[in-house]
C-alpha cells in the first residue's frame, strides 16, 4: 500500500505494498524475535526503478521518494509527519513524497509506545517485549521516530551529496540539497539520477544535520496531508474494500460477556435466506457465509443463536456494585511523595466521590479482516495498530506457524485504541482455514458495540487537607477501577509465555488504571492508590486512556477546593503551578483568549489543564443546561504547548477532533448492561453531539522549542472537567458522575 505523492493524478490512490511478513521471511528478520541484544538488517523491497536506502527511503528514477512509515494511519496524521522529517533531512521535492507502510521488523519497534500506553517504565512489565512490538499507541509516533527518520534522511542526503560532488569534483561538504537537488553554487543534479551510485557510498562516522534554517526547510510547515487526496476522491483502500477472486463475506454473532457457550442455532432457517452459503459455529461464536454481506447478516437473525452463561450476568448494577466493594477494600499505592497520613491525621478533610461510566470506541469502520489460506499459508488484511502481534494471534488461531502469515496493513477508519484487539483477525483465520477460500469478515454495528473493549468505568474517592492561604497541604486519590493495562498486555501477548510469566508476578496495583492521577501541582504530600475491580466487561484503550477518567476527578477536585479555599480556579491553579511554566502559560493563555471572567456564578464559564506524554493543555469552556436539561456547550478554547510542531495543521486538526471527542465522552458515549450486554446497539443510542451541536472552538498553539510531545490524546482529558466545572457556574450546583447528566447524583 503506497501513499502517492499530492502531484500524482486522484485515479493513483492507494496501492496495496509493503507486506508484514512472518519471522522467517526477509533477511533482516533471520534473527528470532526473542534475542537480545537485537540487532536487525532492513527487509525493504524495491519496485523496479527504486534504489533502497537503508531502512526507511526509496528513491525511484521518476524522481519519487517512498518513506517506509512503521505506525498505522487512523486519522492522526502519521503519514504526514514521518515522511516530513525525512523529507525536510533529505531536502526533498514534497511533491515528490510518497509512503507505505514500513515491513515487518524489529528495527521498526516501538518501545515508548509500549511503555506509554501501558503506563509503565524499562524494567516493568513493558520490558518484556518493548524492543520488538510494532506498535501505534501512546502518542508516540514522533517522539519515537523522530531522530530516525532524521539520521536516515542526512544519510540519504550525503550518499547524493558524494555522488554530485565527485561528478564536479568538489567537496561533498560544500555542496547542498534542496527541492529534489543537489546543488553547489548554479550547479544541480536530481536525487534520481545520483541514487543508484549514491546506495553504493559510504557514510562518514558522523553525519552532519543541515543547518539552513531557510525557506527550504520543510519541518513547521504545514504540509498538506499524503492521505487526503486519495480519501477525498474515495480510492483509498481500506479493510472493506478489498476484493479477491472467489472471495465470500462473512457476518458474526459472539456470547455475552463472561462465560459463555453456544447452545443451538436454527441452520434450517439461515439456509432459506437468499445467498446464504454456509454457517461456521464454535463455542464462543457463530458466523454465516454469503455471496453478500447483507445476505450473512440477515442470516444470523434467522439462525437465532442461543448462548449459556455460567457465572454471574453482567449488568449496570453489578458493575457498580464491583467498584464500590473495591473501594471499600485495601488499594495498592502506585504513586506517592511526601507522608499523607502525617498530613492528614486529626485534620478536617475535604473529601468527594467521582465516577465515570464504561466509553464505547464506536469507530466510524467496525471490526473487519480479510483472510486468504492457500498452501499453508495466510494472508491478511486488516487495520490494526500492533501487526505483528496481529500476525501471531492469527498463526494461533489458524493452527499454523507465524512465518506462515503475511499481514496487509490497511488505513484504519477511526480507531481511538479498538484496532489494538485482533479478535476479528483470528476468527477471519479460522473463517479461511474453514472454508478454504477467501473471506471477508465485518462485524455489523451492533456486534461491533456489544462486543467493544470499553474504556474501563472508574469511581474515585478523593480527599485533600487546605492550609492557610489556599495551600494544599495533603492530598489522596483512592481509585476503583479495572486492572485494564494487564488486561490489555495479556490479550496482546496472549502467546508469549515470558509475559504470562511477568503478568502472574506483577502486583495487584495497575499503573495504567490511575494513569494521570498524580495531579501537576505543587503539594505538600500525595498518594495515589488502585482498588482493582472485576466488573466481568472486557475493557481496553482508549483514548487518552485512563488520564480521561482522572484529569476528570483531578480538576473537578480542585476547583471544588478553590471554591473552599475563596479563591478564584485560575489563580488558585496558578498560584500551585511554580513547577510547571509551561501548563502555567497555557491556563493564562486560554484565560485570556476566552475572556475569563473568573468562574463566577451564572458565567457558564470553567476552566480545566493537564499534561500528557511531554505536552501541556488548558481548556476554557462556556456551557449551559439547555432544553430537557440537556448539557449545551457553547464555546471551546484551547492553548497547547506540545513542543516543538513537525505540520502546525495535524496538531490543530488532533487537538480539534481531541477536543471534540472529550464533549462528547462528556455529554455521551457511554453504556449501560442488562443481561450481559451493553444496552447500546447503534450510534444514536450513544447520545453523541451532532454537527448542530458543535461549539465554537478556538486552538492555540504555543510556540515552543521543546522536544515534541504527543497531540493525539492531548485534548481529551481536560474537556469533561471543564464543562463539569463551568456547569457548577452555570447552575450552582457540582456534577460528579460522566457522563454529565443534569439532575443525576
Amino acid at each position: 500500500m503506497r501513499t502517492r505523492p499530492p502531484s500524482s493524478p486522484p485515479s493513483a490512490g492507494i496501492t496495496r505494498r509493503g507486506l508484514l511478513i512472518g519471522g522467517g521471511a526477509g533477511v533482516g528478520l533471520v534473527l528470532a524475535w526473542a534475542v537480545w541484544p537485537r540487532k536487525y538488517l532492513p527487509n525493504l523491497t524495491a519496485d523496479p526503478g527504486e534504489t533502497i536506502f537503508g531502512a526507511w527511503i526509496k528513491i525511484g528514477t521518476d524522481g519519487h521518494v517512498t518513506v517506509a512509515v512503521p505506525q498505522a494511519e487512523h486519522g492522526q496524521g502519521v503519514y504526514t509527519a514521518l515522511p516530513q522529517i525525512v523529507a525536510d533531512e533529505l531536502g526533498a521535492d514534497w511533491r515528490t513524497i510518497a509512503v507505505e507502510p514500513a515491513p515487518l521488523n524489529p528495527l521498526y519497534a516501538n518501545p515508548l509506545g509500549t511503555t506509554d500506553l501501558l503506563e509503565t517504565t524499562p524494567g516493568t512489565l513493558a520490558a518484556r517485549w518493548q524492543g520488538r512490538a510494532m506498535l501505534t499507541a501512546g502518542s508516540s509516533s514522533v517522539r519515537t521516530f523522530e531522530n530516525d527518520l532524521q539520521q536516515a534522511g542526512a544519510a540519504a542526503r550525503v550518499l547524493l551529496c558524494k555522488v554530485a560532488a565527485a561528478r564536479w569534483q568538489v567537496d561533498w561538504q560544500t555542496c547542498d540539497t534542496s527541492a529534489g537537488f543537489v546543488t553547489h553554487g548554479k550547479d544541480r543534479l536530481r536525487f534520481a539520477d545520483l541514487a543508484a551510485e549514491a546506495a553504493r557510498g559510504t557514510l562518514p562516522e558522523a553525519l552532519p544535520m543541515r543547518i539552513n534554517q531557510d525557506d527550504s526547510r520543510l519541518s513547521g510547515q504545514s504540509l498538506p496531508r499524503l492521505d487526503a487526496p486519495a480519501k477525498l476522491d474515495g480510492s483509498a483502500n481500506f479493510a472493506g474494500d478489498v476484493r479477491l477472486p472467489d472471495m465470500v463475506f462473512a457476518s458474526i454473532r459472539q456470547g455475552p460477556a463472561g462465560d459463555s457457550k453456544l447452545l443451538r442455532v436454527d441452520r434450517a432457517a439461515a439456509d432459506r435466506i437468499p445467498g446464504v452459503l454456509q454457517v461456521v459455529t464454535n463455542d464462543r461464536w457463530v458466523a454465516a457465509i454469503g455471496n453478500s454481506w447483507w445476505a450473512a447478516n440477515r442470516a444470523l437473525d434467522a439462525l437465532a443463536p442461543r448462548f449459556g452463561t455460567r457465572g454471574p450476568i453482567v449488568t449496570s448494577a453489578l458493575i457498580d456494585a464491583a467498584l464500590q466493594t473495591a473501594l471499600a477494600a485495601p488499594g495498592k499505592r502506585v504513586a506517592a511523595f511526601g507522608d499523607v497520613d502525617a498530613a492528614f491525621k486529626d485534620a478536617r478533610l475535604v473529601t468527594a466521590d467521582y465516577h465515570a461510566g464504561l466509553s464505547a470506541h464506536a469507530a466510524l469502520e467496525t471490526m473487519t479482516a480479510t483472510a486468504r489460506f492457500d498452501g499453508g499459508r495466510l494472508e491478511l488484511w486488516l487495520p490494526t495498530l500492533a501487526p505483528g502481534l496481529a500476525r501471531d494471534a492469527a498463526a494461533a488461531a489458524a493452527g499454523i506457524a507465524a512465518d506462515r502469515v503475511v499481514v496487509h496493513p490497511m488505513l484504519i477508519g477511526g480507531s481511538f485504541g479498538a484496532k489494538l484487539d485482533h479478535t476479528c483477525a483470528e476468527q477471519a483465520a479460522v473463517l479461511a482455514v474453514t472454508l478454504k477460500r477467501p473471506v471477508q469478515l465485518t462485524w455489523s454495528r451492533v456486534e461491533d458495540l456489544l462486543h467493544d473493549r470499553f474504556r474501563p468505568p472508574a469511581s474515585a474517592r478523593m480527599a485533600a487537607r487546605l492550609g492557610p492561604n489556599g495551600q494544599i497541604l495533603g492530598w489522596r486519590a483512592r481509585i476503583a477501577a479495572p486492572a485494564t493495562g494487564q488486561e490489555i498486555a495479556a490479550r496482546l501477548f496472549a502467546h508469549d509465555t515470558g509475559v504470562r510469566t511477568t503478568l502472574a508476578l506483577t502486583p495487584a496495583g495497575d499503573p495504567y488504571a490511575v494513569a494521570g492521577a498524580l495531579p501537576p501541582y505543587r503539594i505538600a504530600a500525595c498518594a495515589i492508590d488502585h482498588h482493582p475491580a472485576d466488573i466481568g466487561v472486557p475493557t481496553g484503550h482508549w483514548r487518552s486512556g485512563a488520564h480521561s477518567y482522572t484529569a476528570f476527578f483531578t480538576e473537578c477536585f480542585l476547583d471544588e477546593l478553590a471554591h473552599l479555599a475563596g479563591i478564584e480556579a485560575l489563580s488558585f491553579r496558578i498560584g500551585l503551578l511554580g513547577g510547571n511554566p509551561r501548563l502555567a502559560r497555557c491556563l493564562s493563555t486560554a484565560a485570556s483568549l476566552g475572556g475569563w471572567e473568573g468562574g463566577i456564578a451564572g458565567s457558564g464559564q470553567g476552566i480545566a489543564c493537564h499534561s500528557f506524554r511531554g505536552s501541556h493543555i488548558a481548556v476554557l469552556v462556556e456551557a449551559h443546561v439547555g432544553e430537557g436539561s440537556a448539557v449545551s456547550v457553547d464555546r471551546i478554547v484551547a492553548a497547547v504547548d506540545c513542543g516543538r510542531q513537525i505540520n502546525p495543521d495535524l496538531v490543530r486538526q488532533q487537538i480539534e477532533g481531541g477536543l471534540l471527542f472529550g464533549m462528547a465522552a462528556a455529554t455521551g458515549g457511554s453504556t449501560g448492561f442488562a443481561q450481559g450486554l451493553p444496552l447500546a446497539r447503534s450510534l444514536g443510542d450513544l447520545d453523541l453531539p451532532r454537527l448542530a451541536d458543535t461549539p465554537d472552538i478556538t486552538v492555540e498553539l504555543i510556540s515552543s522549542e521543546a522536544d515534541p510531545g504527543g497531540v493525539s490524546e492531548l485534548a481529551v482529558p481536560p474537556v469533561a472537567p471543564a464543562i463539569a466545572n463551568a456547569l457548577q457556574a452555570a447552575t450552582g450546583y457540582r456534577l460528579r458522575r460522566l457522563p454529565l447528566v443534569p439532575g443525576s447524583k
